[in-house]
């Protein structure tokens, strides 16, 4: 079992998926995506991965989740590949990281299945200590200019954020949320230490980020950006003189004052 840590759209599930995909290619006789490969029989292949409610049948997306991870614990063997994507993400966050816990050493010690468990538990890391057959490997990430770059690559180890600010900054939420969200986390993770978190929220200020910034000195004229782009004629420019004129104008844009 490999459990999957990393942060939202660093590619969990699409290394779930893709494994999943590779053995139906590797069953079928077909080629698969790589220099070599070893893959044994699988007599079925089991998946939870999504989140999806039934309307239908009044069930939560929560309730189709634990349903469908009950089919896997009930019916998977040996032989079999599970595939299972953030189990327990639907309820509160003790009641889920306990049930992915117990799920995942079920599925070690009972089913004795190949599966890949992604999780943004992070506590379930200290299983690689307790199950022998269990490794942990995270989707690699780079942090530059206060924002984070995703590699794409699977790597040995675990994450140790999940940098699901960073990710909402990248979805375009407004500054003052993203402001709001990194302060309310600080407070959150003094709390860890013994702090009160909540009276720690209560302190900050909840309308800072409302008022009003200072009044910007109004102009006295054009700069010389401004000047350089009113004596340009783009009618007139050749692509090379064009090219010429816009690194002429970045360097005045970046010179002082």
């Amino acid at each position: 079992m490999w459990l999957v840590t990393g942060p939202n759209m660093a590619g969990k599930s699409t290394f779930l998926r893709q494994n999943a995909l590779i053995v139906v290619l590797a069953q079928m006789g077909s080629f698969v995506p790589a220099e070599s490969a070893h893959i044994g029989v699988v007599d079925r292949l089991f998946s939870r991965v999504g989140a999806a409610d039934d309307l239908a049948s009044g069930r939560s997306t929560f309730m189709v989740e634990m349903v469908e991870t009950a089919a896997i614990l009930n019916q998977a063997t040996p032989k079999s590949l599970v595939i299972l994507d953030e189990i327990g993400r639907g309820t509160a966050t003790f009641d889920g990281l306990a049930i992915a816990w117990a799920t995942a050493e079920h599925l070690h010690e009972q089913n004795r299945s190949r599966a890949l468990f992604a999780t943004h538990y992070h506590e379930m890391t200290a299983l690689s200590e307790r199950l022998r057959g269990l490794a942990c490997v995270t989707m690699r990430v780079s942090e530059w200019n206060d924002s984070i770059v995703f590699l794409h690559e699977v790597a040995p180890g675990t994450a140790d954020r999940s940098y699901g600010i960073h990710v909402a900054k990248l979805a375009g939420l407004p500054g003052p949320v993203i402001a709001r969200a990194q302060a309310v986390l600080s407070a959150l993770e003094e709390g860890r230490e013994g702090h009160k978190p909540l009276a720690r929220i209560d302190d900050l200020p909840l309308f800072a980020h409302q008022l009003p910034a200072p009044a910007a000195a109004a102009p006295t004229g054009p700069n010389a950006v401004e000047t350089a782009l009113a004596a340009l004629d783009p009618d007139t420019l050749s692509p090379r003189a064009a090219l010429e004129a816009l690194y002429a104008l970045k360097e005045k844009l970046a010179a002082p004052g």
